[in-house]
């Protein structure tokens, strides 16, 4: 069992301007060494991980070591303490019958959830709704589940589902994904300067105080800059974003400008980097997808399996895409034990540069502003954590490039978890 370190204020006192440890004279083996120990003490918690209902049953659940990147076994072989567990739904057309069919897909997700926790896997995993929460479970040797959700688009223009979601489990939402949203523009919109809010609908600013009423976080990693400005200047408690990168060091929509950055820090809210080779490097991710293509698909033609380019996800069929990602990560674990094997291979993007893009922000806004998201089981994962049990290896690369412990737990999960704190105690006052 691990060691609990309580996130105290004066944690705070770890800023950008810290130097960090010099550990250019210790051996690789002493590095590993105090890795592992950093490792086993601190609450690791990853901000986005999505889910397919079809691995959620009596008989095919997460307790088993299925071929997701997430799942209890590979949580416990990697020391991953907590994950997000994401009810998702893809933008469709803002009319009544689209919103109804999205809700069925996000309650059954929602319902998948609670089955594994309440169900399948009482005794090795429990839902947790506060920081307090997430201690009191991890000092009794669980997992933490917690369910963020990714897109309002399924609440439709009725207010009070938020306080629906708020009460299934649900501690923050996107208030768009990829497409506009009745709430909000969406960061796709930079493709073709289309527009259909100018940031927040009227809808989406009342949105925003509710979600401040019910102490549920706002997350940004998907709207629009204007929507993010917007939702920044409008809350009153602190926002995050669940699961982007820094754009000064990877220029895509999905990743935080400088800007969006400092407003975050402004605002008291964290940014949870995000291990997804796309929004990491681009010459290189380019490089390795360009010759990654005809692998994957050699693999999924072997199997007999359908296989998909990112660019067509929003023109699938739910059906469709939920085969598409009940077979991804055994084909990219197949296709990656090809390319393994050849030499001339591109490099893939690794652990390495994802923790490039925490050093920058770190840098820029403070390491109480930073914290850490895979986006595994939805597209994320990365040459060194391109699953659950290869979690260890973030926190070696951290230790390598001299953060301290106090450091790493601030990133892991302590800066998560103050805004979570942050954003329930001002909903009390607001009720």
């Amino acid at each position: 069992m691990k060691k609990i370190l309580l996130v105290l204020t004066g944690l705070l006192l770890f800023s950008c301007g810290e130097k960090k440890s010099d550990s250019t004279n210790d051996s690789s083996e002493d590095l590993t060494a105090k890795a592992k120990g950093i490792h086993e003490r601190v609450i690791t918690i990853d901000t986005h991980d999505d889910i397919n209902v079809k691995n959620f049953t009596d008989s095919i659940n997460y307790t088993q070591n299925l071929d997701t990147q997430l799942n209890l076994p590979k949580m416990k072989e990697g020391g991953l303490d907590v994950a997000w567990l994401i009810v998702y739904t893809g933008q469709d057309s803002l009319t009544t019958e689209g919103y109804a069919k999205a809700s069925e897909n996000a309650i059954s997700k929602f319902e998948a959830i609670h089955r594994l926790c309440e169900e399948y896997a009482p005794d090795q995993i429990e839902l947790a709704l506060t920081a307090d929460d997430v201690k009191r479970i991890q000092a009794a040797g669980k997992k933490v589940a917690m369910i963020g959700v990714e897109n309002a688009y399924p609440i439709g223009e009725d207010l009070t589902k938020f306080e629906e979601y708020q009460k299934r489990g649900a501690r923050y939402i996107s208030l768009s994904h990829n497409g506009h949203s009745q709430f909000c523009d969406s960061n796709t919109g930079e493709k073709d300067s289309i527009w259909l809010h100018n940031g927040l609908s009227e809808l989406g600013k009342k949105a925003v105080g509710e979600m401040n009423r019910l102490g549920m976080m706002i997350d940004i990693s998907h709207p629009s800059k204007e929507s993010m400005k917007q939702m920044v200047a409008l809350s009153k408690a602190p926002i995050i974003a669940s699961h982007s990168s820094a754009r000064a060091l990877c220029d895509h929509s999905r990743n935080l400008d400088d800007e969006q950055l400092m407003l975050l820090k402004e605002n008291g809210g964290v940014v949870q980097t995000v291990a997804f080779s796309a929004y990491l490097n681009t010459e290189k991710h380019e490089a390795r997808a360009a010759y990654m293509k005809s692998i994957y698909q050699n693999v999924a033609d072997s199997l007999g399996v359908a296989w998909y380019e990112r660019s067509q996800f929003r023109s699938l069929t739910d059906q469709q895409r939920n085969e598409f990602m009940k077979n991804y990560a055994i084909v990219r674990k197949l296709a990656d034990e090809k390319a393994s094997k050849d030499s001339n291979a591109p490099s893939a993007v690794n652990v390495s540069d994802f923790v490039d893009h925490i050093d920058y922000m770190v840098e820029l806004i403070g390491i109480e502003h930073v914290g850490i998201s895979s986006d595994f089981d939805g597209g994320g994962g990365i040459e060194g954590w391109k699953d659950a049990s290869e979690t260890f290896n973030v926190t070696l690369e951290l230790v390598n490039r001299g953060y301290t412990e106090e450091q790493i737990e601030m990133l892991w999960g302590g800066n998560l978890l103050r805004v979570l704190d942050e954003v329930q105690a001002i909903a009390a006052t607001l009720n």
